[in-house]
């Protein structure tokens, strides 16, 4: 209760009972919202005087609550979810800077209340640590494979922060963008983090290219919109001997002349890229992600982008490189850990002095022992990106709750997965997945645990929603609180190695 709003909580959860979800409850003035739950659906609750103007933002269904107020009960759906974010500014996606931050992928739509508890968890376990969230984050390729929009995508991590009582502030994550029009769609559904891919442009061929060869490709590099020559490219880095830290990273004129051919391309598109997003007059942040490439990025590869994207008026907040080993889809990191705990550090020194800016981890999921090593590297100024171990979790949920439901996934992800797996780094062998018929009920929770399977559950998620996705919803909606827990669970493990307590 409040000196203007004269129910408390308890009250009202004394009349409304279960119906009331307590963690959503926000007194607003001399009203208030939450979420109610009744009917087999969610509907936003708005509690004010009759002539309060709060009321008269949000559509819905009005009832005579007594004592001179009215209930008004509204859809969950785009328009009144606008309005959520204008009357509540923690709900409202903003900048969130090069503290330590990590996206949470929600595929199904359904994810955000267990994502907000894994944090929510974490941060009160280590006080005075902080990790911004973005808990709406989807790839052009993920909208389009699951057939929402990129409005749906804040939509549904809107209601579902409102619903678990974050109040921390929110960014929103437009990820893996490769086109103008993707960034104009973005950008009216008000997202305030964009990750531009260029990775189409990235030439990995260069690496094993002969020096010839080489030349050639930088010779034929779009100069015009690089504002740039070759003579002028050798002056800036050729025979440069950079200290950082305790790094040393030497750009001679044959890996000065690679590292243009290699990425040069790729300069020029995010440099349009962000001119274009800045021409619109929105708040934003950038993010560079070089990592869904063939080849690493290599220290001087590093000092040659970012000098670049500077050079060419570019602001970026985090950048993906594309670090050494395998980050492959929903399993831990494959490679030498201390091969990568070098690279890492060099990276980071670079993002230092060069930035600074973050390290971003883009196919994050489940990379637990990479967590230690990049916050230590990058000491804190990291992103973590989590997409479809979320989805992995929800089929973890299937498995204990519609075994009949998970075979006919598994058998028609086995079918989809050759055809699906184009677009991913993946090495499953989809023949050491078990056939439904092969597999006892008891084992059905093992998928879960199995590289393979993993893999080929994980990059089938499009196909597999285009079939079954309501009947997955359906199940998950039913099972909420189990789907959060284990949400919960799981991300408390991704978010843990990032926080460190104060006390």
């Amino acid at each position: 209760m409040s000196a203007s709003f004269p129910f408390s909580q308890a009250e009202l959860q004394e009349r409304f009972g279960a119906a009331l979800i307590p963690e959503s409850f926000v007194v607003h003035g001399p009203a208030a919202l939450w979420l109610d739950r009744t009917e087999a659906r969610k509907r936003l609750a708005v509690l004010g005087r009759a002539n309060d103007q709060l009321l008269a933002h949000f559509h819905g269904e009005q009832h005579d609550f007594g004592d001179g107020y009215t209930l008004k009960l509204c859809p969950t759906d785009l328009d009144n979810g606008r309005r959520l974010r204008a009357t509540l500014p923690w709900l409202r996606p903003s900048p969130i800077g090069l503290t330590t931050s990590a996206g949470f992928g929600d595929r199904l739509g359904l994810a955000a209340p267990g994502h907000v508890r894994a944090l929510q968890r974490v941060l009160r376990e280590a006080p005075g640590s902080t990790i911004a969230p973005i808990f709406a984050q989807q790839s052009i390729r993920e909208i389009e494979r699951t057939g929402r929009s990129p409005e749906d995508v804040l939509n549904d991590a809107t209601w579902g922060t409102f619903q678990a009582g974050w109040r921390g502030g929110v960014g929103a994550d437009a990820d893996h963008l490769k086109t103008p029009d993707d960034i104009d769609a973005c950008a009216a559904a008000a997202f305030t983090f964009y990750t531009i891919d260029p990775g189409a442009y990235v030439d990995s061929e260069v690496d094993t290219a002969a020096p010839e060869a080489v030349r050639r490709k930088v010779t034929g590099l779009p100069w015009q919109e690089l504002e740039s020559s070759q003579a002028d490219l050798e002056r800036r880095y050729a025979e440069q001997r950079m200290t950082l830290e305790d790094h040393e990273i030497v750009l001679d004129r044959p890996a000065t002349l690679r590292a243009a051919a290699k990425y040069g391309r790729a300069i020029a598109h995010v440099m349009m890229m962000y001119r274009h997003l800045a021409s619109k007059g929105i708040p934003f942040e950038l993010e560079v992600s070089v990592d869904e490439t063939e080849t690493p990025t290599t220290h001087g590869e590093h000092v040659y982008i970012a000098g670049e994207l500077k050079r060419l008026g570019v602001r970026w907040v985090s950048l993906a490189p594309r670090y050494i080993g395998h980050f492959e889809k929903g399993v831990d990191y494959i490679g030498d850990l201390a091969a990568l705990r070098a690279d890492l550090a060099g990276h980071a020194a670079i993002a230092r002095a060069l930035g600074p800016y973050k390290l971003s981890l883009h196919s994050g999921s489940d990379k637990f022992s990479v967590y230690p090593i990049i916050n230590e590297a990058a000491r804190g100024m990291v992103h973590l990106k989590t997409a479809g171990t979320s989805y992995l979790e929800a089929l973890r949920v299937i498995a204990q709750v519609d075994m009949a439901l998970l075979r006919e996934i598994l058998g028609f992800a086995r079918e989809r997965y050759e055809q699906d797996r184009a677009s991913y780094h993946v090495s499953a062998d989809v023949r050491r997945v078990p056939a439904p018929a092969d597999l006892p009920d008891a084992r059905l929770p093992d998928l879960l645990e199995d590289f393979d399977a993993r893999q080929v559950l994980h990059v089938t998620f499009g196909s597999v929603l285009a079939r079954f996705g309501e009947a997955l919803k359906a199940a998950l909606q039913a099972h909420e609180a189990d789907y959060a827990a284990t949400l919960e669970r799981h991300f408390v493990r991704h978010l843990e190695p990032f926080a460190h307590s104060s006390t």
